[in-house]
Order: structure tokens, then sequence, then C-alpha cells
């Protein structure tokens, strides 16, 4: 990954994953992947990697079950006309 130099990683890589989650990569209800997937995938600590996820839960994108993962939550739907 190229990184730019003003951003920090942990927004690049929340970034990434965030459009991950929009255009389907990871649907509602799949796993994200876990911190030692996300430190292999774009060479950064397990401190940024946790962050990342973290961030993902305070935005509503992921929620977090315990000694399973995390997984996308399901967005909420517009209401029908």
């Amino acid at each position: 990954m190229d990184w730019k130099p003003d951003v920090s990683r942990w927004q690049q890589v929340y970034e990434v994953i965030e459009g991950r989650i929009a255009d389907g990569t990871y649907p509602p209800g799949s796993q994200l992947p876990g911190v030692l997937a996300i430190v292999e995938e774009f060479g950064i600590a397990q401190m940024t990697a946790r962050r990342v996820l973290t961030e993902l839960r305070a935005a509503g994108l992921a929620q977090m079950q315990v000694g399973v993962g995390t997984f996308v939550t399901e967005l909420p739907q517009p209401p029908a006309d």
C-alpha cells in the first residue's frame, strides 16, 4: 500500500476497510479480518490494527462478538415510500 504521509496509517486502513464494506466485499453479517490478518495485509502494528477495528465499531459499521470476532453490522435501510 502506498502510504499518504499526511494521513495517519490507521485512518488509511480504516478507509480501505470502510470502502470494502460499502462495495460489498464485506457484506452485512460477514466477519472482518482480525488484528493479525490486518497486520499481515497492511504491514502495520497490532495496536494500529486494533485502532482500526475500534473506530469501525465506533462508527457503527462493525460490532464485536467476544471470543468470536468483529462483524459488519446490518446497515439501516432507507424507509420505503
